[in-house]
């Protein structure tokens, strides 16, 4: 049998100086955070019993340590009583269970607590239990009574007249010598500025003064005001009628001519703007506008897939991944002071409660003399042009060997054997294969160089996907895949080129096809929003181990090595097909949406004859 005597080693050393006391520290901390040691009553308490033998930074450097331990709740809890700066980086990173939690905040510091309200990895339940404690963490504490004293004897002091040259020095007193009252009661930490200001001594002192002065004063014989301790109207209006006389008397400085004309920004266009904030709701689109013309800026969207978006690939990427972007580019038309290039930065928002997008909050600027604004159109790839021409010398070959493989198993050049006919059949299936990878390479360099040719025209949805899932059955009863289609409206139509919209959505569905598994339900849904269909597709429980777009990186080498053999999977990898679906959507003024559990495609939609039409008389 073997025990862990780490425990009674470290309990055992001697801790009666400093050097000793900073070891067993260390030592008890790293154990139980790595939970080696359990953390028992007398482990913790031998812990509170050196504590005020180790340093500050010695205990800092401990808690930074358990940021990367699963501490225990006890430890945890002895660690928050401790320094705030001590305690931070464990509240920060401790991962407790609800019932630990409940448990450890009543125990807390207000501003120990205030570090959990800024987590956002905790449970509903505990940030519940953070609210119940809103009323107490945010109450000002009153300050100690003081004793009150009476204000010094001070010698009343003549106010000022007019008729005076040199003013006279107010009384100075030692601070020393006053005590100032208590200005907060304790009851209630919330107090008029009128109470606390009368118990200052200053303002005690004055009222007192104007309490012991006579009700009365006759005026003295030589004209001058009687100190009285009060502000007499007389010497107000004398003071008026002096300044005003002093005015008259002042020459006037020349100013400009009263004629003057001011200029009227009506006359000619509004001054341009330089900057610009702005918020979007959870869909993109600008709602809040602050510094430019509002008229020509809310509504506009970050979705690049939406028709007419005025933005780039780079708000509209991280708009897909809810990420932050810095110096995207959009363009506003029209004559407004909003009109124009600009760059704008955004960060996005999230609700507290719920983790949910609420949308992005940003800043816009015109572009620097060094920058543009305006979409860059991707210059001229020979790459690419090499890549379609590498497509279409392949396709050549790849066609004849078809051919001939046909030819074999229908033994038109004469009877053949039937090995020979099962290995043409072979031959004509894989070769079917590689010409749907050389048209899909074929596809990708033809949007890449912009040399797609797309005709639009109305495509009814329906049949195209009756067709599709009537070509897709060898595949799907290969994989045991059910494949269930939508009852969708047959007056339900895409606006699109009838060849690209039928590969985009065979494509997209054979790829889903191949990652089905046996006896897995692959649901179809299709209906018409705002001027867009929308497709969505159940996403396979093969991809689930991957994330909304890690999905994009899978590539044939990781699908030969997860062994799949039921074959079916595309040529260059699911990623490939998926990227090449997303890029031919949004050639089709169109987006494709991967989800963590289905995938959304979105079309723009044909005209209805049945939907009421505006009169253009």
């Amino acid at each position: 049998m073997r025990f862990d005597d780490s425990l009674g080693t470290v309990l055992s050393a001697d801790m009666s100086t400093p050097f000793g006391a900073q070891a067993t520290w260390r030592q008890l901390v790293d154990l139980i955070g790595r939970g080696r040691v359990i953390a028992t009553d007398t482990t913790i308490e031998r812990l509170a019993a050196i504590r005020r033998d180790v340093p500050p930074p010695i205990r800092a450097a401990s808690a930074r340590a358990l940021a990367a331990a699963p501490a225990p709740a006890a430890l945890v809890a002895f660690f928050a009583q401790d320094e705030l700066a001590i305690a931070a980086p464990v509240l920060r990173s401790a991962q407790l269970s609800v019932e630990e939690w409940s448990a450890i905040l009543p125990a807390l510091s207000p501003a120990a607590r205030s570090i959990l309200r800024h987590r956002r990895d905790l449970g509903r339940d505990v940030h519940r239990a953070l609210e119940s404690f809103g009323s107490v963490d945010f109450v000002l504490g009153a300050p100690a009574p003081v004793a009150e004293t009476p204000p010094p004897e001070i010698a009343p002091v003549a106010t000022p007249t007019v008729a005076r040259e040199a003013p006279v020095p107010e009384p100075v007193v030692a601070p020393a010598a006053i005590a100032y009252p208590e200005t907060i009661a304790a009851a209630s930490p919330f107090l008029s500025i009128a109470s606390v200001a009368a118990k200052l001594p200053l303002v005690a002192e004055a009222r007192r003064r104007i309490e012991q002065a006579p009700p009365a004063a006759e005026a003295p014989s030589d004209g001058s005001t009687r100190p009285s301790g009060t502000f007499p109207i007389a010497e107000l209006v004398a003071r008026i009628d002096a300044y005003q006389r002093q005015r008259a008397e002042t020459p006037t400085p020349p100013h400009r001519e009263a004629h003057t004309p001011v200029p009227d920004r009506r006359d000619g266009p509004a001054r341009p703007a330089d900057t610009f904030r702005f918020e979007t709701d959870a869909g993109g689109v600008l709602r809040w506008v602050e510094g430019a013309s509002r008229a020509a800026l809310i509504g506009l969207t970050l979705d690049h897939g939406a028709p007419g978006s005025p933005v780039d690939g780079v708000a509209a990427g991280a708009f897909r991944r809810r990420a932050g972007f810095t110096d995207a580019r959009l363009v506003v038309d029209g004559i407004s002071d909003a009109a124009g290039h600009w760059r704008i930065s955004a960060i996005p928002l999230f609700d507290r409660t719920t983790g949910r997008f609420t949308g992005y909050r940003g800043t816009a600027r015109r572009p620097r003399a060094e920058e543009s604004a305006a979409p860059t159109r991707p210059a001229h790839s020979a790459a690419a042009d090499a890549l379609r021409q590498l497509a279409h010398e392949l396709r050549t070959p790849t066609n004849a060997i078809a051919g001939f493989a046909e030819m074999i198993e229908a033994q038109v050049l004469g009877p053949v054997p039937a090995p020979y006919r099962a290995q043409a059949g072979v031959i004509r299936s894989q070769t079917s294969g590689l010409l749907s990878a050389i048209d899909d390479i074929d596809m990708a360099a033809r949007i890449e160089t912009h040399a797609l040719d797309l005709r639009a025209s109305d495509v009814p949805l329906t049949p195209l996907l009756a067709r599709v899932a009537e070509d897709l059955a060898p595949l799907a009863e290969l994989r045991g895949t059910t494949l269930a289609l939508p009852d969708a409206d047959p007056a339900l139509a895409i606006r699109g080129d009838d060849r690209a919209v039928e590969r985009l959505i065979g494509r997209l569905l054979a790829t889903l096809v191949a990652a089905g598994g046996a006896g897995e339900r692959l649901g179809v849904t299709a209906a018409r929003g705002d001027a867009a269909v929308t497709i969505v597709f159940d996403r396979p429980a093969a991809l689930a181990a991957y994330g909304e777009e890690s999905v994009l990186t899978i590539d044939a080498e990781s699908e030969a090595e997860r062994g799949d053999d039921a074959g079916g999977a595309p040529l260059l990898g699911t990623g490939f097909a998926l990227r090449l679906a997303r890029n031919l959507a949004a050639e089709l003024h169109g987006s494709l949406v991967l989800g963590d559990k289905r995938l959304t495609l979105r079309l723009p939609a044909a005209f209805s004859a049945e939907m009421e039409q505006a009169s253009r008389t």
